[in-house]
């Protein structure tokens, strides 16, 4: 497979997710729904909504999201969407909670443990995504970006606990890590498929804690922020970012390292790769 382009600027500014939206050079149809974290409350790190805005606004998407499946204040559609309220998303876009309404099951071909992947059933009234992702660490994964966001971010919420659970949803915080993280990529191939050419993927490297936006409390970062990066591949995609964090000379650099490898986090890109739906290498492209 040939390398996939990862576009790269330091620019960290609402303009500047439009712009790296924009070097993609890939319109996206229809209606549109973007994908991103509307933020546990008490968590002092997810990208607010007025970062966000203008990449919302540029495709008149709709905020997309999935309630969770553990303890917090989006674990309900209720109690979601008074977290949607709260923290502004209703103010610049119209929002969506997926699965209010139910889920269904995408196929998984060939995956490593699942054969199903159970999403938002609302996710079928739209025709391209634009997935918005703040890339970061995170307690389980050992980093969150483009392929959580389109796995457990989509996934309604029996769907994570599958997923978290290898299909075993009572196993949601006991399941085989690696496999847990497979399942990631697994549930990950469908979105992929499902939207094919008419998907784009945004990382946002900024306010990069060792824990979630999930996390009600979380640590403060200890790296510095380092830029926004998009691609047409989700795995070339994180692949970057994880370079680009060992490459970095912060001194806060080793603190996310040791979450991410201490959860074997680039398994989840190695096990995407192996599916075949984008690839590891990649060309790294630089925009001023």
């Amino acid at each position: 497979m040939s390398k996939s382009k990862v576009y790269f600027t330091r620019e960290l500014t609402p303009q500047a997710v439009v712009k790296m939206m924009d070097v993609l050079d890939r319109k996206l149809p229809g209606k549109v729904a973007v994908k991103l974290h509307s933020g546990e409350v008490g968590n002092q790190n997810f990208l607010r909504p007025e970062f966000m805005k203008d990449a919302v606004e540029k495709v008149k998407g709709t905020v997309v999201e999935c309630n969770t499946a553990y303890e917090g204040k989006r674990n309900t559609t209720k109690a979601h969407w008074q977290t949607m309220q709260d923290h502004g998303w209703l103010s610049i876009a119209p929002v969506d909670i997926m699965d209010e309404e139910g889920e269904i099951a995408l196929p998984v071909e060939n995956g490593h443990h699942l054969d199903v992947n159970y999403v938002g059933d609302h996710l079928t009234n739209y025709d391209s995504m634009l997935v918005l992702s703040h890339f970061k660490g995170h307690p389980m994964g050992g980093f969150g970006g483009a392929l959580k966001n389109i796995s457990i971010g989509i996934a309604s919420s029996h769907g994570k606990a599958y997923i978290h659970g290898v299909k075993e949803v009572e196993k949601i915080w006991t399941a085989d890590h690696d496999s847990f993280l497979e399942s990631m990529a697994d549930a990950a191939s469908t979105i992929a498929k499902l939207f094919g050419e008419n998907i784009i993927y945004v990382n946002v490297m900024k306010n990069m804690s060792v824990d979630c936006d999930c996390c009600a409390v979380a640590e403060d970062p200890a790296i510095a922020d380092i830029g926004i990066l998009s691609s047409t591949d989700p795995i070339a995609l994180d692949q970057a970012c994880l370079d680009l964090v060992y490459a970095s000379e912060d001194p806060g650099r080793d603190h996310l390292l040791e979450r991410i490898e201490s959860r074997h986090g680039v398994h989840t890109v190695e096990a995407a790769a192996d599916l075949g739906f984008g690839s590891r290498e990649y060309e790294l492209i630089e925009i001023e």
